[in-house]
C-alpha cells in the first residue's frame, strides 16, 4: 500500500448506459445485455463530462454494458481499462430476464424482501463490490481520481459498504439513473501534523455528489429502490 495524503483521492461510481432490458423493466443481474442505441449515446455524452474531471484510473465490470460504457471514457482520455469481475451486477437467480411485474406476481414473498431465489443477498453484493473498490484504491495515488463503471445495485451497495453505512439504512440511498454517477471524496482523519503529512490517517469517505449527470428522471434498474418496493 502506498503512502497517501488523505483528503485528496476521489472515486466516481458510474452506472452503465441504457439497455433494452432497462426499458422493458427486466431484471438483468449477471446476464450480459448490451447497451442499446440510447445507451451508447448516453455513454459518449457522459464520457465527455467525466473527462473534464481529469481521471487518473478507470475500472469496469466486464459485462458488456459496463465495459462499453467505460470504453467511451477510455476513447476520450486514453486511459487503460482494468476489469474486475467482482464489479458485476447482483446475481438475480430465478429473477433474471423477468419483468418487475412478473417478479411481483410469481415471487410475492421474495419480492417483498427483495431477495431473488438462488441469487445474492444485499450483504454479499456489498462485500464483493466493496472489496473490488478497496483493491483499486490501494493502487490509487494520493491525488488520484478513480472512475468505476458498473451497475445500479452493485454500485449502491458497494458505495454503502465503502461509506461504512449500517445495512438497515442502505435503502435510504436512491438509485443511479442510466449513465449517471456518484462522487466520493476521501476525508481527512486525525493523528497527523496540521499540514497533513504522511503520518495523517484517512478518515474514510464522504458522499460528495449522488446521481449526477442529468435532470431527475425515472430510474430503470435491478435495484429494489428503483422498482418502488
Amino acid at each position: 500500500m502506498n503512502d497517501r495524503v488523505p483528503g485528496k483521492r476521489r472515486i466516481v461510481l458510474w452506472r452503465h448506459g441504457q439497455t433494452s432490458w432497462n426499458v422493458e423493466r427486466r431484471f438483468q443481474g449477471k446476464t450480459d445485455i448490451p447497451l442499446d442505441e440510447t445507451g451508447v449515446q448516453q455513454a459518449h455524452r457522459a464520457a465527455r463530462l467525466l473527462a473534464a474531471l481529469s481521471p487518473t484510473a478507470l475500472l469496469a465490470s466486464p459485462l458488456q454494458r459496463a465495459a462499453d460504457t467505460a470504453q467511451a471514457l477510455a476513447d476520450v482520455t486514453g486511459l487503460p481499462i482494468r476489469h474486475d469481475r467482482d464489479l458485476i451486477e447482483r446475481d438475480g437467480g430465478a429473477w433474471e430476464g423477468l419483468t418487475n411485474l412478473e417478479i411481483r406476481e410469481r415471487y410475492p414473498a421474495e419480492y417483498a424482501a427483495w431477495q431473488p431465489p438462488g441469487g445474492e443477498t444485499s450483504l454479499q453484493v456489498a462485500k464483493r463490490v466493496g472489496a473490488a473498490l478497496d483493491r483499486a484504491l490501494d493502487d490509487l495515488p494520493p491525488d488520484g481520481l478513480l472512475v468505476v463503471a458498473s451497475h445500479g445495485a452493485a454500485l449502491r451497495l458497494g458505495m454503502s459498504h465503502l461509506l461504512g453505512l449500517p445495512e438497515e439504512v442502505w435503502e435510504r440511498l436512491g438509485g443511479l439513473s442510466n449513465c449517471c454517477w456518484s462522487v466520493l471524496g476521501e476525508m481527512r482523519g486525525g493523528g497527523g501534523s496540521p499540514e497533513g503529512g504522511r503520518n495523517e490517517r484517512s478518515g474514510g469517505w464522504r458522499l460528495v455528489e449522488h446521481n449526477a449527470g442529468t435532470l431527475p428522471e425515472p430510474v430503470l434498474s435491478d435495484d429494489r429502490v428503483e422498482n418502488g418496493a
